[in-house]
């Protein structure tokens, strides 16, 4: 039995929960080894008792992560601005993607 969009979002709610449809053009879900990108998204972010959830689908593809996914210039930089090793800055940059990040994570350390 199929339900009509419309009557499920005035049944959820009736129940307290508030969905929010989110125009999104790509989903990316980093894992340590593993990307994994959900491209033509239908994303959901459903409010209930006082906590978000999102709930999304689409086509769903994995791109293994590797080395060459960090730059050298993005490890010398984090690098330099968060005072450590080039090690410990690509392997932050691994774990987060984001250059910003990666030098506040750093230097909270």
């Amino acid at each position: 039995m199929k339900m009509d969009p419309k009557q499920m979002e005035k049944m959820m709610k009736q129940m307290g929960m508030n969905v929010t449809n989110i125009d999104a053009e790509e989903v990316v879900i980093r894992t340590p080894d593993k990307d994994i990108i959900i491209t033509n998204p239908q994303v959901s972010k459903i409010k209930a008792m006082g906590q978000e959830t999102f709930q999304i689908s689409g086509d769903v593809s994995e791109r293994e992560r590797s080395d060459e996914d960090v730059s050298e210039d993005d490890v010398e930089m984090v690098a330099e601005q968060a005072g450590v090793s080039k090690e410990e800055a690509r392997e932050m940059l691994r774990e987060t993607g984001d250059i910003a990040e990666a030098i506040m994570r750093l230097k909270k350390e």
